[in-house]
């Protein structure tokens, strides 16, 4: 039996070994088939806690002490990694602890699933299981933290001036206000939890990358955010993948005051809960 054939069928004996070293798994809405092709999809990475024949039993997805707000019955697509292969599955909420208990111990409950599809190496996040469709970013070495307050203020007030009109910005006509920064590259947002995001970097900008440790990051979340989210973070940790990318862990950075933090976890939360209203009302239509 081939060995990625014999990975798969033995699934649940990796998500077992997740479980023993406390690891953790991945997951977004799982949008309609077919529907918002173009639509960036957020991915949150939670421990595995448990599992049984009939439930998983994860750590609450949040980021910066915050929970998201995931509603019973939302349609997730689910990733496991174990080294360099990657496995998708469908599942969906069926129950969720927050705000029922301590914070430390929230959880949510969801469908095991009955079956993995495995993910090819050069279409890591598409599969017949569903489609992924990660954010793009833009990042700029910060050559300056002190120039940053002004940029997430007036980032803040074009988000609600344009919500409120129903407007999206035109990025490429009206460059957004940076700090003092170097010159851009391109990522895409693999996943976002605990205090920071994960990013896969091509092989091209690894040395603009190794280069620097602190970092200002747009992120598209249009249309449901009418203009890019724009954070400073640090480089925790990297490594790379079987295509000599790179996966870089970021952790952000606030500074003292908490209106771009809390602003963050609004925006990610709109996101997620438009993305399961969004993806409920097409199921209704349909």
């Amino acid at each position: 039996m081939p060995a990625s054939r014999s990975r798969t069928e033995r699934w649940r004996q990796s998500l077992q070994r997740i479980r023993d070293r406390r690891g953790g798994l991945e997951f977004t809405i799982d949008r309609a088939q077919g529907q918002d092709h173009d639509t960036a999809d957020i991915v949150w990475r939670v421990r595995l806690i448990d599992f049984n024949d009939d439930v998983m039993i994860l750590e609450h997805p949040g980021a910066m002490g915050s929970a998201f707000e995931i509603a019973e019955g939302a349609p997730l697509i689910g990733i496991m990694s174990v080294g360099q292969n990657r496995w998708m599955f469908q599942t969906k909420v069926l129950a969720s602890t927050h705000g029922a208990i301590r914070a430390t111990e929230d959880t949510l409950k969801v469908e095991m699933p009955t079956n993995v599809e495995r993910c090819m190496r050069r279409a890591f996040n598409r599969t017949r299981v569903g489609s992924i469709n990660l954010p793009e970013v833009d990042v700029y070495p910060l050559l300056d933290p002190g120039t940053t307050a002004p940029c997430e203020s007036a980032s803040r007030v074009l988000i609600e001036q344009l919500r409120a009109a129903g407007e999206q910005a035109n990025i490429s006509a009206d460059p957004v206000m940076l700090p003092e920064v170097g010159p851009k590259f391109h990522a895409q947002l693999a996943n976002i939890g605990g205090g920071g995001v994960g990013l896969v970097v091509n092989k091209d900008n690894k040395q603009a990358l190794d280069a620097h440790h602190l970092f200002w990051l747009s992120v598209d979340l249009r249309p449901t955010i009418p203009a890019p989210l724009v954070i400073a973070a640090r480089i925790a940790h990297t490594h790379i993948d079987s295509q000599l990318n790179t996966y870089a862990g970021l952790a952000f950075e606030f500074g003292h005051a908490n209106d771009h933090k809390n602003f963050i976890i609004d925006q990610v939360n709109r996101f997620i809960r438009e993305s399961h209203n969004h993806n409920a009302t097409q199921k209704r239509a349909a």
